[in-house]
């Protein structure tokens, strides 16, 4: 029986193809129960690898079963047929997803990323809250319904938390994600906590939202990680960013992982919260972002060749770096976050990862 029979059986009438892989593709349809359109990501256990299926798919399954939050993609129903094949019939992104919405409209204005940032952490915190790390956050994985709110979607990398005897989270070793993306502990392949990786993630999204272009040239890993360990982030001064927004972004792209913001200081902060505003100079110091006080965190970024990158079309601001130690790049993970796409964001660059470790669940966004 083809996916259109089993779909009609099941009350739904197929449509359009909206994303294909080697072993998913994802479909809309409309449900004939709740009278609109749906999504439904089709996987066959045939084509998947043993690693998929063995322990992404199970996870994925068992989060979608558990989570109930407005910025998160609803999960309808969830079946499998005796051929093999499982239909995850999910809620449709009917605007589509973040990264085509900024490549046409470019970077949003503070107010509207605020809106939609937001939705996105609050989305985060509920995950966070139940122990659940999502580990793939990017623009494509955030898509928008009919009045352009955020929707978190795609949890194939996801997993739930596992606690030591003392109740402390353990690390976790896989690589998931996308290289533009990742924190700098993921890419050095060292063990990591996954809810800190969340937010350095959610960091590069507000870069994006409210810049419209990627933090970080992500065409030379060793480059990217070291300016990353110096804590150097870009701003086009042509976006005139306020410093608030700044100062958030600036503090979740920390790559010490123990001075990294934590979900409730995102959600806390005076950017997020639209009563708070002005930050002065003594908030941005009191953790020690800022060598001096007597500065501002972002000064002008020096010119010269070395500083030349495809990701610095505008002339930008760059926030104060702080030292960090040396550590070896593993010589695998350049590998693995050399095989890149170019998706092309606002005419820079924009690369993800094709291959991880383990291999990755489809390549289909719903």
């Amino acid at each position: 029986m083809d996916d259109a029979a089993v779909l009609k059986r099941r009350g739904y009438i197929m449509g359009i193809n909206l994303g294909e892989g080697s072993y998913a593709k994802v479909k809309s349809a409309y449900s004939e129960r709740l009278k609109f359109n749906v999504a439904v990501k089709i996987i066959d256990r045939k084509k998947a690898p043993t690693d998929f299926l063995e322990k992404f798919l199970p996870r994925e399954i068992e989060i979608l079963a558990m989570l109930n939050h407005r910025s998160i993609v609803k999960t309808y129903e969830i079946f499998e047929t005796s051929d093999g094949k499982v239909y995850i019939v999910m809620e449709l992104g009917v605007q589509g997803d973040l990264l085509e919405f900024i490549k046409t409209r470019g970077a949003l204005q503070e107010d509207d990323a605020r809106k939609k940032f937001h939705q996105l952490s609050s989305a985060i915190k509920y995950c966070h809250d139940l122990d659940v790390v999502h580990r793939d956050l990017k623009c494509e994985n955030l898509l928008l319904d009919k009045d352009f709110n955020i929707k978190l979607s795609d949890f194939g990398f996801s997993k739930r938390c596992l606690r030591d005897d003392s109740g402390r989270l353990t690390l976790s070793k896989t690589f998931c994600g996308s290289a533009a993306y990742a924190a700098p502990e993921v890419l050095q392949g060292i063990p990591y906590q996954p809810k800190v990786y969340d937010i350095w993630s959610l960091g590069v999204i507000l870069y994006i939202m409210v810049c419209g272009s990627m933090p970080y040239d992500d065409s030379n890993i060793k480059k990217m990680l070291r300016i990353q360990k110096e804590h150097r982030v870009n701003f086009p001064r042509s976006k005139h960013l306020t410093g608030e927004c700044k100062d958030l972004i600036y503090r979740m792209l920390q790559p010490d992982v123990n001075r990294r913001l934590h979900i409730d200081e995102i959600l806390s902060h005076c950017w997020v919260q639209p009563k708070a505003r002005g930050l002065s100079s003594a908030a941005i110091n009191k953790e020690g972002e800022s060598s001096r006080a007597t500065e501002p965190p972002w000064t002008p970024e020096p010119t010269g060749a070395d500083k030349k990158s495809a990701t610095k079309l505008e002339p930008r601001e760059e926030a104060r770096p702080e030292a960090q130690p040396e550590t070896k790049l593993q010589e695998d993970v350049v590998q693995v976050a050399k095989q890149s796409e170019t998706l092309g964001l606002n005419t820079e660059l924009n690369r993800e990862t094709e291959e991880g470790h383990p291999q990755q669940p489809p390549e289909t966004h719903t």
